[in-house]
């Protein structure tokens, strides 16, 4: 009976394999190739074979370097110290290595088809303000520190994965671009995948997406969102000889406490978060301006739309109640204005796309099973202008992210760097020794 179920399985590897490595390549160079080996032959292709066994006895090297690189502090615009490590990583690959003008690092795996490129990528900022201990600690087979998973995990994945391709010597078929990219997170606004995008965008046939550390999601759906600050200002004072002053935190609260009010429906998913709040130089001092960052999203546009006006209508009524209030308001008055910090555009990844179909061949291969998530990543810019990407974890278990309690744990991450390789390769392809 276990012999039966042995072989069964074995059986439907093969088959897997074969679904992967023979969904088609839209290219006309690719058509053209003449292939000397069957998809059979491709199944059982010794390169990546020996690709996907480098991972497990490289378990410690690949731990180490996500500790190297997570203690590298990298609030958002300040990446450029993590880049040059994330540079030096990818060269030491065989890759040719740049750095671009916005600071993203792009190690190129050429392919027999330069006209056609696939990304892999993952992003090199965290949310954390510059001064953040963000020394490792290790807690059982457990590592903690701010940014240890997101994304010192996808970071990781990024250097092990160009390494192994380049241990079994595997050339693709369409180039590769491996890319540690700047502006993910908070105010970033996917600065670095924006520049990216629009760089290769005639080129670009898939991206992937190495965001933290879960195989039990893969995310399609890109959800929109916006990013914006609310400032008040008004002419300040002495708390004392100038009480009475209308005062723009004040103003600020009661325009806080109207729009927590605002009612967001269970369907379409809708939700806003108060994020950071700044004013004042003194305790004794009536602050000149108050500023409040507010992050909105939303499966439904028109959702967002509403929730950015009732945000600009609490405001407004925050700043009439403030001048309104029964002390002399005659000696200074109150502005303000809502700006747009940032905005993430929608999108989803189609149901017969063969990226989706790679992902799904490779979940099978692993013994993986994962579902279909909406979430905002950066891959919500190509999926927005119809370009085929999906956000993946790269393998082991996280927790706390965007805490000062973040955790990870590498246990079983092979599992997650051999399915994002194979996804890799089932969009890039292999490249026959003919075409070599």
């Amino acid at each position: 009976m276990n012999g039966s179920r042995a072989r069964s399985r074995a059986v439907k590897r093969v088959l897997v394999w074969v679904i992967l490595f023979a969904m088609p390549v839209r290219s006309s160079l690719a058509r053209q190739s003449t292939r000397s080996a069957s998809v059979g032959q491709l199944g059982e292709n010794e390169q990546v074979r020996a690709a996907l066994a480098w991972f497990v006895p490289n378990l410690a090297w690949i731990n180490d370097q996500q500790v190297r690189l997570t203690e590298i502090p990298a609030p958002a615009f300040q990446e450029g110290q993590r880049a040059e490590v994330l540079k030096t990583l990818l060269s030491a690959a065989g890759l040719a290595v740049q750095v671009d003008a916005t600071g993203n690092v792009i190690g190129e795996l050429r392919g027999v088809n330069e006209k056609e490129v696939v990304v892999l990528s993952a992003h090199l900022d965290t949310v954390f303000p510059a001064g953040t201990d963000v020394k490792v600690r290790h807690e059982g087979s457990r590592m903690l520190a701010p940014g240890i998973s997101d994304n010192g995990t996808g970071l990781a994945a990024l250097a092990a994965i160009a390494r192994a391709l380049q241990e079994a010597q595997i050339k693709p078929q369409r180039t590769i671009l491996f890319v540690a990219d700047v502006g993910e997170e908070g105010e970033g606004n996917l600065r670095g995948m924006r520049v990216l995008v629009d760089a290769y965008r005639s080129r670009l046939k898939a991206v992937i997406v190495l965001d933290g550390a879960g195989t039990d999601h893969v995310t399609t759906i890109a959800l929109a969102s916006r990013r914006l600050e609310v400032i008040i200002s008004g002419p300040g004072g002495h708390s004392w000889s100038d009480f009475g002053m209308p005062n723009p935190i004040n103003a600020l609260v009661r325009g806080s406490v109207r729009f927590i009010n605002t009612k967001v429906p269970a369907s379409p998913r809708t939700t806003f978060n108060l994020g950071q709040i700044d004013g004042g130089t003194s305790i004794n001092s009536i602050p000149y301006q108050a500023r409040l960052k507010v992050d909105v999203r939303s499966e439904s546009e028109s959702e967002l739309a509403r929730l950015e006006s009732a945000l600009r209508e609490s405001m407004a009524a925050g700043v009439r109640d403030e001048m309104e209030s029964p002390r002399d308001r005659s000696r200074g008055k109150l502005e303000w204005k809502v700006e747009l910090l940032g905005s993430r555009p929608g999108g989803e990844l189609a149901a017969a796309s063969p990226l989706l179909a790679a992902l799904r061949a490779s979940d099978a291969i692993v013994e993986n099973e994962s579902r279909i998530e909406r979430s905002s990543t950066d891959a919500n810019i190509p999926l927005s202008l119809g370009i085929d990407a999906i956000s993946i974890g790269a393998g082991g278990n996280g927790g706390g992210a965007h805490s000062l309690q973040e955790w990870y744990d590498p246990a079983g991450r092979e599992m997650g760097l051999k399915r994002a390789l194979l996804t890799l390769l089932g969009v890039a392809d292999v490249a026959t020794e003919r075409t070599r």
